[in-house]
């Protein structure tokens, strides 16, 4: 079955096709990163206007790529939550339109739940059952997943999500947007070790994740010390990183010891820094447990990942019809 997926929920374009919910026959992104970089943030009005105007370039382009016709694609998924309302609209409008225009099965998929199928597009892919984490902008929660289905909700942020803490922490010092590869790049440089900033929420049996105090300790920190040189401003980042890092890898780590996991999956935008997956994973292997991540194209919003969970919902009926809407929270059932 070949699947067209389309993704629209926060600042990418993207469209993908998909051949029986594991061969990626193309995959392309329309980035909307230096429009929102000047804003210091993704400005929701200006990100829809852009979906309308790249949608049908970005679709094209990917039926061309994966070298198919029209009459090729036997499905369609896009996003339908969660995420921004008015850039939802414009991706899951245009692949609701498509589907009934060609008399096609529909899918409506769950932003969340297709991260974690970003885990199963790669070559190493992990059983069930395994933990994983959702971590990006938007998102940081903890699953238990035992099946294609199944995603038992674990734990999640009461406040800030980790990737938007990195924005925001990179505000603060000045880096653009967006901040998690400037601050990992610039946090290479230094011993993470020399600001003790704080670590929220770690008693055992916890799995629920806070950053915002994490955020105002580093504002705090920057008040204080206002004339902080470049060498400064790397100690902050790299001290802010690894704050963020060993809570991540505390809870994943307890989560798959409390359900008696030997696998960890990681996805979502901070999923691409390389020096929390390597921590990680040096962390769990001394618990014997293995650490899954895509490949770095598949860490943040892609629609392969999209047209993934599309197949196995075609599959099993779960279809979306012409009156369902899109929605802007929601949580994994």
């Amino acid at each position: 079955m070949i699947v067209l997926g389309i993704e629209s929920s926060c600042d990418e374009t993207c469209a993908a096709i998909v051949k029986d919910g594991t061969d990626i026959l193309s995959s392309v992104i329309a980035s909307q990163i230096d429009v929102h970089h000047k804003y210091g943030g993704v400005v929701p009005e200006l990100a829809s206007r852009m979906h309308v105007e790249a949608i049908t370039p970005v679709v094209d382009e990917a039926i061309n790529k994966a070298n198919i016709i029209l009459e090729d694609i036997d499905a369609v998924a896009a996003t339908r939550g969660p995420g921004l309302i008015g850039a939802l609209l414009v991706g899951f409008s245009f692949a609701k339109s498509f589907a009934f225009a060609r008399q096609l099965p529909f899918a409506g998929v769950n932003h969340l739940e297709a991260h974690i199928y970003s885990l199963f597009l790669g070559n190493l892919k992990p059983e069930f059952p395994f933990i994983a984490l959702v971590v990006s902008g938007g998102h940081t929660n903890i699953y238990h997943v035992t099946s294609y289905d199944h995603f038992e909700l674990m734990g999640q942020t009461r406040d800030d999500a980790a990737g938007e803490a990195f924005d925001k922490v990179a505000k603060m010092l000045k880096l653009g947007y967006p901040g998690g590869p400037v601050i990992e790049n610039l946090a290479k440089t230094k011993d993470p070790c020399v600001i003790k900033f704080p670590r929220a929420l770690l008693e055992k049996g916890n799995f629920d994740f806070s950053f915002s105090g994490l955020k105002s300790s580093v504002a705090r920190y920057i008040h204080d010390n206002p004339s902080f040189t470049k060498d400064e401003k790397a100690q902050i980042a790299a001290s802010f990183q690894e704050a963020i890092i060993d809570v991540l890898s505390q809870k994943l780590i307890r989560a798959a010891q409390h359900k008696n996991c030997r696998r960890i999956g990681v996805s979502g935008g901070v999923s691409a820094n390389k020096t929390f997956v390597n921590k990680l994973s040096q962390k769990a292997k001394y618990k014997k447990i293995d650490v899954f991540a895509p490949a770095i194209e598949l860490c943040g919003d892609n629609a392969a990942m999209i047209a993934a969970r599309g197949y196995t919902m075609v599959q099993q009926g779960q279809l979306c019809h012409l009156d369902h809407d899109v929605f802007s929270r929601t949580k994994i059932d």
